[in-house]
């Protein structure tokens, strides 16, 4: 069974995908693996998520499908049955807290302040996505957690782009970043999937440099 920590390290960035079909989710997948990623946080924005998930993760059993915008028990529930193999939640709520530690399934909770973090960690988490990263401080407020927060790993997700995904990944707090720079919807929908793996190995070139 995976944990949330292995999650982050599969790939120094997790595409934020939202789709309108699962057919268009398939084209987005191959095309992400083409461009060396091989893990996808399919967001719960469309109507054609959950399906997209399922078929994705029949389709690519070796990828990582993961689920993003999970907000409760039931989105929790039914990206599990779907098969997803991640669940990302905005933020974190007692009730889903304690459904996720009963499930094969790990959980990467949004949190966005030190008392998020600290409630977090009571309920045995210590890995995070900071969200929305970019407006609730960004590099400085992950330096900031630092501090208080030595053994906790992050994975920012808002606002982050190729211009400044490194300042974060060079951070020893962040294992990885949630990016949709590589996955823009005008691309998905016109169904330039060359041109998203072309963005996709760039970025996996511009956050692998030393």
């Amino acid at each position: 069974m995976l944990t949330a920590r292995e999650v982050m390290l599969v790939s120094k960035i997790i595409p934020v995908i939202s789709v309108k079909s699962a057919n268009e989710m398939l084209h987005l997948a191959e095309a992400l693996l083409r461009g060396g990623v091989n893990i996808f946080e399919i967001t719960l924005r469309t109507p054609a998520a959950i399906e997209a998930i399922e078929a994705v993760a029949k389709e690519f059993p070796h990828a990582l499908t993961g689920a993003g915008t999970v907000i409760n028990i039931e989105t929790f529930k039914a990206v599990e049955n779907a098969g997803a193999k991640f669940a990302i939640s905005p933020g974190l709520t007692k009730s889903l807290a304690e459904f996720s530690k009963n499930s094969f399934m790990p959980l990467l909770p949004g949190v966005a302040t030190a008392s998020e973090i600290m409630s977090g960690l009571e309920y045995g988490f210590d890995a995070f996505k900071l969200f929305p990263a970019t407006v609730v401080g960004g590099v400085g407020a992950l330096k900031a957690f630092g501090g208080p927060f030595k053994d906790v790993i992050f994975c920012p997700t808002g606002g982050i782009n190729k211009e400044n995904a490194r300042s974060f990944l060079e951070l020893p707090n962040v294992a990885c970043i949630g990016g949709s720079w590589i996955v823009p919807q005008e691309l998905i929908e016109a169904k330039k999937f060359d041109e998203i793996t072309q963005l996709t190995r760039e970025a996996v070139e511009l956050l692998n440099q030393k």
